[in-house]
Protein backbone atom coordinates (compact mmCIF):
# COMPACT_ATOMS: atom_id res chain seq x y z
CA UNK A 1 0.00 0.00 0.00
CA UNK A 2 1.06 3.55 -0.69
CA UNK A 3 2.41 5.25 1.90
CA UNK A 4 2.98 8.95 2.55
CA UNK A 5 6.83 9.57 3.63
CA UNK A 6 8.40 13.15 5.09
CA UNK A 7 11.96 12.80 4.40
CA UNK A 8 14.14 16.00 5.83
CA UNK A 9 17.51 15.87 3.68
CA UNK A 10 20.25 18.67 5.25
CA UNK A 11 21.86 21.52 3.36
CA UNK A 12 25.28 20.02 3.60
CA UNK A 13 24.37 17.14 1.59
CA UNK A 14 23.30 19.28 -1.00
CA UNK A 15 26.99 20.63 -1.29
CA UNK A 16 29.12 17.26 -1.97
CA UNK A 17 32.72 19.08 -1.96
CA UNK A 18 33.81 22.26 0.17
CA UNK A 19 35.96 22.97 -2.70
CA UNK A 20 33.34 23.32 -5.29
CA UNK A 21 30.57 24.81 -4.43
CA UNK A 22 29.29 26.40 -7.53
CA UNK A 23 25.22 26.12 -8.73
CA UNK A 24 26.49 22.74 -11.29
CA UNK A 25 28.03 20.98 -8.53
CA UNK A 26 25.12 21.34 -6.44
CA UNK A 27 22.71 20.57 -8.91
CA UNK A 28 25.03 17.80 -9.14
CA UNK A 29 24.70 16.85 -5.40
CA UNK A 30 20.98 17.05 -5.49
CA UNK A 31 20.98 14.79 -8.46
CA UNK A 32 22.58 12.10 -6.36
CA UNK A 33 20.81 12.46 -3.51
CA UNK A 34 17.60 12.51 -5.66
CA UNK A 35 18.56 8.71 -7.12
CA UNK A 36 18.54 7.31 -3.83
CA UNK A 37 14.99 8.99 -3.33
CA UNK A 38 13.30 7.64 -6.83
CA UNK A 39 13.36 4.05 -5.96
CA UNK A 40 10.74 4.92 -2.83
CA UNK A 41 8.48 5.96 -5.59
CA UNK A 42 9.22 3.13 -7.70
CA UNK A 43 7.55 1.07 -4.80
CA UNK A 44 4.24 3.37 -5.13
CA UNK A 45 4.31 5.52 -1.87
CA UNK A 46 3.89 9.43 -2.18
CA UNK A 47 6.99 11.93 -0.84
CA UNK A 48 6.84 15.13 0.82
CA UNK A 49 10.89 16.53 0.50
CA UNK A 50 11.85 18.87 3.33
CA UNK A 51 15.70 20.36 3.41
CA UNK A 52 18.17 22.60 4.58
CA UNK A 53 20.06 25.35 3.15
CA UNK A 54 22.45 26.75 5.73
CA UNK A 55 25.47 26.98 3.24
CA UNK A 56 23.23 28.31 0.65
CA UNK A 57 21.87 31.21 3.01
CA UNK A 58 25.66 31.50 3.93
CA UNK A 59 26.27 32.56 0.03
CA UNK A 60 23.74 34.68 -0.21
CA UNK A 61 24.40 36.54 3.15
CA UNK A 62 28.04 36.73 1.84
CA UNK A 63 27.68 38.20 -1.78
CA UNK A 64 25.26 40.80 0.17
CA UNK A 65 28.24 41.69 2.54
CA UNK A 66 30.62 42.08 -0.55
CA UNK A 67 28.27 44.02 -2.42
CA UNK A 68 26.82 46.42 0.38
CA UNK A 69 29.10 49.41 -1.36
CA UNK A 70 25.95 49.35 -4.29
CA UNK A 71 23.42 47.46 -2.81
CA UNK A 72 21.00 46.70 -0.14
CA UNK A 73 21.55 44.14 2.18
CA UNK A 74 18.78 41.26 2.04
CA UNK A 75 16.95 40.63 5.26
CA UNK A 76 16.75 36.92 6.36
CA UNK A 77 13.47 35.96 5.35
CA UNK A 78 14.29 36.73 1.86
CA UNK A 79 17.52 34.46 2.30
CA UNK A 80 15.20 31.59 3.00
CA UNK A 81 12.64 32.09 0.62
CA UNK A 82 15.32 32.76 -2.15
CA UNK A 83 17.18 29.65 -1.13
CA UNK A 84 13.90 27.74 -1.32
CA UNK A 85 13.34 28.29 -4.93
CA UNK A 86 16.71 28.13 -5.85
CA UNK A 87 17.16 24.58 -3.97
CA UNK A 88 13.59 23.64 -4.77
CA UNK A 89 14.26 23.79 -8.43
CA UNK A 90 17.57 22.18 -8.33
CA UNK A 91 15.48 19.13 -6.83
CA UNK A 92 12.69 19.13 -9.09
CA UNK A 93 14.76 19.33 -12.18
CA UNK A 94 16.80 16.13 -10.48
CA UNK A 95 13.44 14.26 -9.56
CA UNK A 96 12.09 15.05 -13.19
CA UNK A 97 15.18 13.52 -14.69
CA UNK A 98 15.52 10.50 -13.15
CA UNK A 99 11.70 9.68 -12.96
CA UNK A 100 11.87 10.20 -16.49
CA UNK A 101 14.57 7.57 -16.44
CA UNK A 102 12.85 5.27 -15.12
CA UNK A 103 9.80 5.71 -16.97
CA UNK A 104 7.42 7.00 -13.84
CA UNK A 105 4.89 9.28 -14.76
CA UNK A 106 4.41 12.06 -11.37
CA UNK A 107 4.62 16.17 -11.10
CA UNK A 108 6.92 17.58 -8.95
CA UNK A 109 6.58 20.80 -7.43
CA UNK A 110 8.10 23.33 -4.46
CA UNK A 111 5.79 25.14 -2.35
CA UNK A 112 7.60 28.05 -0.99
CA UNK A 113 6.35 27.77 2.42
CA UNK A 114 6.06 30.18 5.59
CA UNK A 115 5.76 28.77 8.81
CA UNK A 116 4.50 30.35 11.30
CA UNK A 117 5.97 30.80 14.93
CA UNK A 118 4.61 32.59 18.01
CA UNK A 119 6.12 36.51 18.44
CA UNK A 120 6.92 35.56 22.43
CA UNK A 121 8.80 32.45 21.66
CA UNK A 122 11.61 33.05 24.35
CA UNK A 123 14.79 32.55 21.45
CA UNK A 124 13.82 36.34 20.54
CA UNK A 125 15.56 37.16 24.03
CA UNK A 126 18.40 34.79 23.33
CA UNK A 127 19.40 34.40 19.86
CA UNK A 128 22.17 32.05 19.69
CA UNK A 129 21.57 30.15 16.05
CA UNK A 130 24.93 31.12 13.93
CA UNK A 131 24.58 31.82 10.75
CA UNK A 132 26.53 33.30 7.82
CA UNK A 133 30.56 33.36 7.27
CA UNK A 134 32.63 34.16 9.63
CA UNK A 135 34.24 38.21 10.29
CA UNK A 136 36.81 39.74 12.02
CA UNK A 137 35.87 41.27 15.67
CA UNK A 138 36.06 44.93 13.57
CA UNK A 139 33.56 43.85 10.74
CA UNK A 140 31.37 42.34 13.41
CA UNK A 141 31.13 45.01 15.48
CA UNK A 142 30.63 47.38 11.87
CA UNK A 143 27.49 44.99 11.14
CA UNK A 144 26.16 45.75 14.89
CA UNK A 145 25.97 49.03 14.56
CA UNK A 146 24.79 49.63 11.22
CA UNK A 147 22.93 46.82 10.70
CA UNK A 148 21.74 45.92 13.99
CA UNK A 149 22.93 42.55 14.10
CA UNK A 150 23.79 40.48 17.24
CA UNK A 151 27.46 39.10 16.51
CA UNK A 152 29.12 36.55 19.00
CA UNK A 153 32.83 35.16 18.94
CA UNK A 154 32.71 32.11 17.85
CA UNK A 155 34.94 29.52 19.80
CA UNK A 156 37.91 31.33 18.60
CA UNK A 157 37.56 30.74 15.27
CA UNK A 158 36.40 34.57 14.99
CA UNK A 159 32.87 36.24 15.09
CA UNK A 160 29.77 35.02 13.36
CA UNK A 161 25.91 36.65 13.19
CA UNK A 162 23.75 34.91 15.95
CA UNK A 163 19.76 35.58 15.07
CA UNK A 164 16.41 33.86 17.16
CA UNK A 165 15.44 29.76 16.24
CA UNK A 166 11.83 29.90 17.18
CA UNK A 167 9.60 26.52 17.38
CA UNK A 168 7.59 25.94 14.66
CA UNK A 169 3.87 26.08 15.29
CA UNK A 170 1.93 26.19 12.10
CA UNK A 171 2.97 25.92 7.97
CA UNK A 172 0.73 28.30 6.46
CA UNK A 173 0.47 26.47 2.41
CA UNK A 174 -0.21 23.26 4.62
CA UNK A 175 -3.55 23.33 2.63
CA UNK A 176 -2.34 23.65 -0.64
CA UNK A 177 0.88 20.69 -0.11
CA UNK A 178 -1.78 18.56 0.92
CA UNK A 179 -3.79 18.76 -2.41
CA UNK A 180 -0.71 18.14 -4.31
CA UNK A 181 0.10 15.24 -2.40
CA UNK A 182 -3.59 14.04 -2.53
CA UNK A 183 -2.86 14.07 -6.49
CA UNK A 184 0.27 12.68 -6.00
CA UNK A 185 2.89 15.05 -6.95
CA UNK A 186 6.35 14.61 -5.25
CA UNK A 187 6.46 17.86 -2.91
CA UNK A 188 9.46 19.86 -1.80
CA UNK A 189 8.33 22.73 0.93
CA UNK A 190 9.26 23.82 3.96
CA UNK A 191 13.01 24.32 2.87
CA UNK A 192 15.19 25.59 5.65
CA UNK A 193 12.67 25.18 8.12
CA UNK A 194 10.39 27.13 6.32
CA UNK A 195 9.95 31.50 5.79
CA UNK A 196 9.78 32.05 9.60
CA UNK A 197 6.42 34.21 10.03
CA UNK A 198 4.17 35.74 12.89
CA UNK A 199 1.25 37.09 13.05
CA UNK A 200 1.09 41.07 14.43
CA UNK A 201 -1.16 42.74 16.53
CA UNK A 202 -3.34 43.92 13.18
CA UNK A 203 -3.31 39.87 12.39
CA UNK A 204 -0.91 40.60 9.71
CA UNK A 205 1.47 38.07 8.81
CA UNK A 206 5.44 40.09 9.30
CA UNK A 207 8.33 38.14 8.08
CA UNK A 208 10.84 37.66 11.05
CA UNK A 209 14.63 38.09 11.39
CA UNK A 210 15.27 34.24 12.35
CA UNK A 211 15.55 30.76 11.21
CA UNK A 212 13.76 27.61 11.92
CA UNK A 213 15.54 24.54 12.81
CA UNK A 214 14.80 22.06 9.10
CA UNK A 215 13.95 18.67 11.59
CA UNK A 216 11.49 20.49 13.72
CA UNK A 217 9.59 21.57 10.63
CA UNK A 218 9.80 18.52 8.50
CA UNK A 219 8.05 17.05 12.06
CA UNK A 220 5.60 19.67 12.29
CA UNK A 221 4.91 18.63 8.38
CA UNK A 222 4.76 15.04 8.95
CA UNK A 223 2.58 15.30 12.27
CA UNK A 224 -0.04 17.70 10.74
CA UNK A 225 -0.16 15.65 7.33
CA UNK A 226 -0.62 12.10 9.37
CA UNK A 227 2.42 10.62 7.60
CA UNK A 228 3.28 6.89 7.93
CA UNK A 229 6.70 7.72 7.57
CA UNK A 230 9.24 10.54 9.17
CA UNK A 231 12.86 9.90 7.97
CA UNK A 232 15.74 12.48 8.73
CA UNK A 233 18.31 11.92 6.28
CA UNK A 234 21.90 12.53 7.55
CA UNK A 235 25.77 12.30 7.52
CA UNK A 236 25.92 9.10 9.21
CA UNK A 237 23.35 5.51 8.65
CA UNK A 238 22.50 5.16 12.71
CA UNK A 239 22.31 7.41 15.71
CA UNK A 240 25.07 6.50 18.18
CA UNK A 241 25.95 7.33 22.08
CA UNK A 242 29.58 8.23 23.33
CA UNK A 243 30.26 9.52 19.13
CA UNK A 244 33.46 9.72 18.23
CA UNK A 245 34.83 8.13 21.78
CA UNK A 246 35.97 4.26 21.97
CA UNK A 247 32.96 3.79 24.01
CA UNK A 248 30.47 4.46 20.85
CA UNK A 249 27.95 2.28 20.15
CA UNK A 250 25.41 2.56 17.16
CA UNK A 251 21.75 2.13 17.93
CA UNK A 252 19.57 0.12 15.49
CA UNK A 253 16.47 1.10 17.74
CA UNK A 254 15.63 3.68 19.77
CA UNK A 255 12.45 3.74 21.97
CA UNK A 256 10.98 7.33 23.67
CA UNK A 257 11.90 6.43 27.00
CA UNK A 258 15.80 5.62 25.71
CA UNK A 259 16.30 8.73 23.48
CA UNK A 260 14.78 11.16 26.48
CA UNK A 261 17.53 9.25 28.47
CA UNK A 262 20.25 9.78 26.11
CA UNK A 263 19.14 13.55 25.33
CA UNK A 264 19.59 14.29 29.23
CA UNK A 265 23.13 12.73 29.42
CA UNK A 266 23.85 14.88 26.12
CA UNK A 267 25.23 12.15 23.97
CA UNK A 268 24.03 14.41 21.60
CA UNK A 269 25.43 17.66 20.25
CA UNK A 270 22.95 20.95 19.81
CA UNK A 271 24.39 21.63 16.42
CA UNK A 272 23.59 18.02 15.29
CA UNK A 273 22.04 14.91 16.47
CA UNK A 274 20.11 16.62 19.29
CA UNK A 275 17.51 18.52 17.41
CA UNK A 276 17.11 15.55 14.99
CA UNK A 277 16.52 13.20 17.60
CA UNK A 278 14.28 15.88 19.60
CA UNK A 279 12.05 15.85 15.88
CA UNK A 280 11.91 12.40 16.10
CA UNK A 281 10.78 12.14 19.56
CA UNK A 282 7.62 14.76 18.80
CA UNK A 283 6.18 12.67 15.72
CA UNK A 284 6.47 9.60 17.42
CA UNK A 285 4.56 11.12 21.07
CA UNK A 286 2.00 12.69 18.32
CA UNK A 287 1.22 9.15 17.20
CA UNK A 288 2.92 9.24 14.48
CA UNK A 289 3.91 5.79 12.16
CA UNK A 290 7.55 4.70 12.05
CA UNK A 291 10.31 7.37 11.90
CA UNK A 292 14.27 6.50 11.19
CA UNK A 293 17.65 8.20 11.13
CA UNK A 294 20.11 7.51 8.56
CA UNK A 295 21.92 8.34 5.60
CA UNK A 296 21.11 9.16 2.12
CA UNK A 297 22.42 5.73 0.51
CA UNK A 298 20.50 3.50 2.85
CA UNK A 299 16.82 5.51 2.79
CA UNK A 300 14.94 2.65 1.24
CA UNK A 301 16.44 -0.25 3.28
CA UNK A 302 15.38 2.12 6.09
CA UNK A 303 11.96 2.56 4.66
CA UNK A 304 11.82 -1.49 4.99
CA UNK A 305 12.92 -1.89 8.80
CA UNK A 306 16.59 -2.70 7.34
CA UNK A 307 18.70 0.12 8.21
CA UNK A 308 18.96 3.02 10.37
CA UNK A 309 18.11 4.03 13.88
CA UNK A 310 14.42 3.23 14.14
CA UNK A 311 12.13 5.19 16.64
CA UNK A 312 9.32 3.09 18.37
CA UNK A 313 6.53 4.38 20.74
CA UNK A 314 6.01 3.10 23.57
CA UNK A 315 3.06 0.72 22.27
CA UNK A 316 5.31 -0.75 19.99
Amino acid sequence: MEKLIVVAIGGNSLVDDPNDQTVAAQYAACRKTVAHLVPLLQRGHRLLIAHGNGPQVGFILRRAELARHELHMVPLDSCVADTQGAIGYNLQMAFQNELKRGGIDRSVATIVTQVEVAADDPSWQNPSKPIGSFMTEEDAQRHSRQDGWIVREDAGRGWRRVVPSPAPRAVIEIDAIRTLLEHDTVVIAAGGGGIPVYVDESRQIRGAEAVIDKDHAASLLARSLEAEYFVISTAVDRVAIHFNTPQQKWLDELSIADAERYLAEGHFAAGSMKPKVEAMLAYIKAGGGRGVITDPQHLTAAIKGEAGTRFQSAAR
